[in-house]
C-alpha cells in the first residue's frame, strides 16, 4: 500500500513507466495554465470599457470566469482518472469536457462580437 496521496490513484495497479505519467502532469499543467488565462481573461474584461453593451460584457467576463474554475475542476478530475488508468494498465478515459469547453470559448467569442457592434 502506497503512502502517496490520494489513495485511490496510487493504491491501483502496478507503478508505471515515469515517462507516461509525466506526460499525464504535463497535461494537467497545460489545462490549469489554459484555465488561469481564462480566469485572467473574465477579470481583464470585466475591468475594461468596450464600446457596446455592458451588460454583454459582464455576461461574457462572468462566463470566462467560471470557464476556468470548472476547467481547473476537470483538468485534476482527468489526471486522476488518466494515472489511475495507466496504473492498471486500462484504455485512457475519453474527456468530453474539450467539447464543452470549445462550444463555451466559441458563444463568449460571439457574445462579445456581437456586443462590441
Amino acid at each position: 500500500m502506497s503512502r502517496r496521496r490520494p489513495a485511490w490513484i496510487y493504491d491501483q495497479g502496478e507503478e508505471p513507466d515515469y515517462r507516461f505519467s509525466f506526460a499525464n502532469e504535463r497535461t494537467f499543467l497545460a489545462w490549469i495554465r489554459t484555465a488561469l488565462a481564462l480566469v485572467a481573461a473574465g477579470v481583464a474584461l470585466d475591468v475594461v470599457d468596450l464600446p457596446g453593451s455592458s451588460h454583454a460584457q459582464e455576461v461574457a467576463a462572468i462566463a470566462l470566469i467560471l470557464l476556468g474554475m470548472i476547467g481547473a475542476t476537470f483538468a485534476w478530475a482527468r489526471w486522476a482518472l488518466a494515472e489511475r488508468a495507466i496504473r492498471r494498465a486500462e484504455p485512457l478515459p475519453s474527456f468530453g469536457f474539450g467539447a464543452f469547453f470549445a462550444v463555451v470559448v466559441v458563444l463568449v467569442a460571439l457574445v462579445l462580437l456581437l456586443a462590441v457592434r
